[in-house]
């Protein structure tokens, strides 16, 4: 089984790492994670993995909200 790391993961999604990395903690997706002595988790990226994650960029407005107001419509 062929594994990816945050970054190239990223990049064949088609977002930025660090939205795969929100995407993590709203607990919309969650792929192996190894935790390092020093507190830091690598995550390991399936196929199934990112095809999960292509389907929540499918589903979601990406980008910030225009200024003046709080939440998208």
């Amino acid at each position: 089984m062929k594994v990816y790391g945050t970054p190239k993961a990223a990049k064949l999604v088609g977002v930025h790492y660090l939205t795969l990395h929100r995407w993590i903690g709203e607990k919309k997706i969650k792929p192996n994670g190894i935790t390092l002595a020093d507190g830091r988790t690598l995550y390991q990226w399936t196929e199934k993995d990112i095809e999960t994650a292509k389907k929540i960029k499918a589903e979601t407005k990406l980008g910030r909200p225009p200024k003046g107001t709080s939440k998208r419509a």
